[in-house]
């Protein structure tokens, strides 16, 4: 899926035998199994696992290839942005021992790219959204320099024919647009791969898709957002939006997102599923392709569908069909895309653990899900989960049912016999799937992550409080203690930290005030809630001006009922960016003789910085 594209051109000539390629790879793929050409007779699992760059303050850190240059192992690739790195994991054989062999494998390759990212003064973080990450490293300076991602962002912003914009409501809020789609890059996940039998795809597709809801539930890992506590599980609603290329019109049409559940239930076989896909969504990426699928099969060779396989890597299902080649035999697999990375891998091995078991497991009732649930119950079922977590409340078989009560009552008895039924050691079925019904009962990565980051935002500043948050991630990460038995975050208030930029201490939640609002209400409001500053604004949301009470005291003699904040506001304001250095704004200040900045994007205050939190 990391496929690099290095010699597309993406000509129009190479677009029109590209088309050509993947009928063909839909026909190729329908006579492979019709005529039983797919593997059926052994299961693999398989694993990717995305991780973070941060640097000793614990931000970002865009250096993922020099990193990639020292490891020099094909187990690593590139992601969109330069502070994340993907690790592909080992096909393994799903029988005793497989969880304990991947789960050494992954620890090797991390042990791999910590010790390469040790070396440039760079840690690794395992988590769905990294609490640090700040609109400054969404800008397209951080995108890795690969003619894939340029493409994707370039053809996405063209269809869309706008920003891209974010809207998310959880206990806080979150709207902004932004002009590039690396705000996918904020997304980190731990993507799980199961063969399946052809004959089994559909029915094990479907029950993948009734799942969802209930497993998801108890995976989330991702709450924070730029600083905004919103959904349990993020990563979901921030992935859509990122990658949306639907246009917004005055008109009430039929759009399929190229990030989502799905609309059905599947009926036919996986092929459908690819049909519909290309029949709803515009290709987005090409490549030079030497020789047909068709032909290729008639020499009695197994083709790649390369074609097939680059346009599927652009859909993004949640639950994914996927289809590839491994020891020259053609397989089928479902690549589970919705559990986030972290928040330690012996949690990500058990999320692995509960959902094949589930999968194997399935009792023959389930065999045709549409008999028994709704789609769009599975669906709402699963956005439930993204924004409610551990505490969702679901439709299950027409009852209603609470996570704990679901996952105890129904899902995990279904998932201990899949393992059974596989054979997998008895050790590590105790071990992972008991992690599972301890996370049930004490709580998510997500709720960790909350109650801990509400505590310290009781101590100290928005930007600190993140900071030490991922501090404490980081260090109980290196314990491999599974989340469910993490301590509170104690002492942090105590901790020193450096601060550099503006941001780190600026005040956010403000107080505005509009041009044309009456002074004396503008006064009143600055006396009942204690402010010597205050930003104005015009109706567009930019400043114009600011309201100071030593500047207020100037104009005594004038009406209050009477005049208007413009009349009495400083006009010429001096800003900076959250990225000024901190020094330069108290220069400022003592310069000009002031006791606050705004701090401004463009034209619009995002904080303020004053004398008290210098």
């Amino acid at each position: 899926m990391g496929e690099h594209i290095k010699k597309s051109s993406f000509s129009e000539e190479e677009r029109k035998v590209f088309v050509q390629h993947l009928i063909d790879d839909i026909q190729a793929l329908e006579n492979m199994i019709k005529d039983g050409l797919i593997e059926d007779d052994i299961v693999r699992i398989g694993a990717e696992q995305e991780i973070c760059l941060i640097k000793d303050d614990y931000r970002p850190s865009p250096n993922s290839l020099d990193i990639l240059k020292d490891i020099d192992d094909s187990h690593f690739t590139t992601e969109f942005a330069t502070y994340n790195v993907e690790v592909n994991l080992d096909p393994y054989t799903l029988e005793k021992g497989c969880f304990t062999d991947m789960e050494q494998q992954l620890r090797t390759l991390l042990g791999k790219v910590k010790k390469a990212a040790t070396g440039r003064d760079t840690k690794v973080v395992l988590t769905g959204i990294l609490p640090t990450i700040s609109k400054g490293e969404l800008g397209m300076d951080f995108m890795t320099p690969i003619p894939r991602y340029y493409r994707i962002n370039e053809v996405l912003k063209a269809w869309r024919g706008d920003d891209f914009w974010v809207r998310i409501k959880g206990a806080d809020e979150l709207s902004l647009h932004h002009d590039s789609v690396l705000f996918e890059a904020c997304n980190t996940s731990f993507q799980l791969h199961l063969q399946i039998a052809p004959d089994d795809f559909i029915k094990s597709y479907n029950w993948a898709q009734a799942i969802s809801g209930p497993v998801l539930g108890i995976c989330c890992n991702s709450p924070l957002l730029l600083g905004k506590e919103l959904w349990r599980e993020t990563r979901i609603a921030l992935f859509q939006q990122s990658l949306d290329t639907r246009v917004w019109t005055k008109a009430v049409k039929e759009q399929v997102a190229r990030v989502g559940f799905g609309e059905q239930w599947q009926k036919e076989s996986v092929a459908e599923i690819f049909k519909k896909d290309i029949s709803t969504h515009r290709i987005l990426l090409t490549k030079p392709i030497k020789k047909s699928s068709l032909d290729l099969l008639k020499e009695n060779k197994i083709p790649k569908l390369e074609a097939l396989s680059l346009f599927n890597s652009t859909i993004y299902r949640w639950n994914r069909p996927c289809y590839g080649v491994g020891n020259g035999k053609p397989h089928l697999r479902i690549e589970n895309r919705y559990i986030p990375s972290g928040p330690t891998v012996i949690d990500e091995m058990a999320n692995f653990a509960f959902w094949v078991g589930l999968m194997a497991g399935r009792p023959k009732k389930y065999d045709d899900m549409s008999g028994l649930m709704d789609f769009k119950v599975a669906k709402l079922n699963f956005i439930r989960a993204a924004m409610s977590g551990r505490h969702t409340v679901f439709s299950w078989l027409d009852k209603t049912m609470t996570v704990k009560k679901i996952i105890k009552e129904e899902l995990l008895p279904i998932a201990y016999d899949g393992l059974r039924k596989l054979d997998i050691d008895e050790g590590d079925i105790a071990r992972l799937l008991g992690i599972i019904e301890a996370r049930t009962k004490y709580g998510t990565g997500a709720e960790w992550q909350i109650k801990n980051f509400r505590a310290l935002k009781k101590q100290m500043k928005l930007d600190s409080a993140i900071v030490q948050l991922t501090k404490a991630m980081y260090n109980n990460q290196e314990t491999e203690v599974p989340v469910h038995l993490w301590k509170p975050i104690e002492g942090m208030a105590k901790t020193k930290e450096s601060f550099h930029w503006v941001k780190q201490i600026m005040s956010t939640k403000l107080m505005k005030l509009y041009e044309d609002d009456y002074a004396n209400l503008a006064i009143a409001i600055m006396q009942w809630n204690n402010i010597h500053h205050i930003p104005v604004e015009n109706e567009k949301g930019q400043l114009v001006g600011l309201l100071t009470w030593s500047h207020i005291e100037k104009f005594k003699k004038l009406d209050t009922k009477e005049a208007r904040v413009s009349d009495i506001m400083v006009k010429n304001v001096i800003t900076v960016e959250p990225r000024t250095e901190i020094e330069t704004a108290k220069s400022l200040m003592e310069d000009h003789q002031i006791g606050c900045l705004p701090v401004c994007v463009d034209t619009h205050t995002v904080g303020i910085i004053s004398k008290v939190d210098l």
